[in-house]
């Protein structure tokens, strides 16, 4: 999806995200969003359990487990950058009258608190979709574009350099959902929290849940199997979105690289070509659907090729798209490494 904030470079020790930070897939409409939602819903509709998730991924892991047990929305329209988005009265109504709300938590919805404020819904039941996860920290020195860079200087500490400027994560990264086996929790987790709300349909979505953690469990063998060849490869990526399947694989993200909307100067491009040269990075990794120049000048000043990581923050509202999405990041991670 595309961002209006700048993309940057985090030096990480492990593995620290990458890719993807601009747009994947053209928005979807989605009948059930407060956008297009019909004024009028059936009986049918009205007697069953309304659940608000917050964006795409969690959207679709919800929807996987109620399947048709539940009327699930989304308060996100797929392609809007989650850390930007800014709450609308449609999606303050639609929290007042939810009974249920999921969000993907670690902080990445920071419009939430004050949206449950206004929507003043005492009676709604919040299910956290990362609850038990130990979240990986940002603890990497940030190597920011130049006229950035000086304005950190200028307004900041050096503690605070040392955090990613583009977005953040102060609770530790969220994007936990990259990861089959995390999403895996995930989907537990938004089981449980259905049962607990509505447990006259228990049967429906354990069943439902299991479907999908099987789906995920062969997926996890996939990216096992197919990556265990390049362990401790090296990649850099303009997007802090993978440290977890990373971490997971045992992939080395090594840098996060924060490019400019407009120019890069000759002292950014000397910057990344010395993380390049000191890490023998050979793979780097953007978002689907970007068309910056930057990267593209980039690449070819590095003679590296840039291949496309999506990090499922745009798309379509059918479950099933997860492991579409997943099974084309594992091909594109086969073919980055074998160059």
């Amino acid at each position: 999806m595309p961002r209006s904030a700048l993309n940057r470079v985090v030096i990480a020790p492990l593995v620290l995200s990458l890719a993807t930070v601009g747009s994947c897939t053209a928005p979807i409409s989605s009948p059930t969003s407060p956008q297009n939602r019909s004024a009028e819903m059936t009986t049918t509709e009205t007697t069953k359990l309304r659940v608000v998730t917050t964006f795409l991924p969690v959207y679709l892991f919800t929807k996987a487990v109620a399947g048709d047990a539940a009327q699930v929305e989304i308060l996100i329209p797929p392609g809007t950058e989650v850390h930007e988005y800014q709450s609308t009265p449609a999606a303050v109504q639609t929290i007042a009258q939810a009974t249920i709300l999921v969000k993907n938590g670690l902080g990445i919805e920071e419009f939430l608190d004050d949206t449950l404020k206004s929507a003043e819904n005492r009676d709604l039941k919040v299910i956290d979709a990362s609850q038990g996860i130990a979240p990986l920290k940002e603890t990497s020195a940030v190597v920011q574009p130049t006229e950035q860079e000086s304005d950190s200087h200028e307004h900041e500490d050096d503690g605070q350099d040392k955090q990613a400027a583009g977005h953040s994560h102060a609770e530790g990264n969220p994007h936990v959902w990259l990861d089959p086996v995390l999403a895996q929790k995930q989907i537990e987790n938004i089981r449980d929290g259905l049962i607990a709300a509505d447990p006259a349909h228990r049967a429906t979505y354990a069943a439902n849940a299991a479907a999908y953690l099987q789906k995920l469990t062969d997926l996890n063998q996939q990216f096992t199997q197919r990556l265990q060849p390049y362990r401790d490869r090296k990649f850099l990526t303009f997007h802090d979105a993978f440290p977890y399947l990373a971490k997971r694989y045992q992939l080395q993200q090594v840098a996060v690289v924060e490019i400019p909307d407009d120019q890069l100067a000759p002292q950014d491009l000397q910057k990344v070509m010395k993380t390049v040269e000191q890490f023998n990075v050979k793979a780097i990794f953007s978002e689907p659907g970007v068309d910056n120049r930057l990267v593209t000048n980039l690449s070819q000043d590095l003679r590296l090729t840039v291949y496309p990581l999506d990090s499922l923050e745009a798309g379509q509202l059918d479950p099933q798209y997860y492991f579409t999405v997943m099974q084309g990041n594992l091909k594109k991670l086969e073919t980055a490494f074998q160059q």
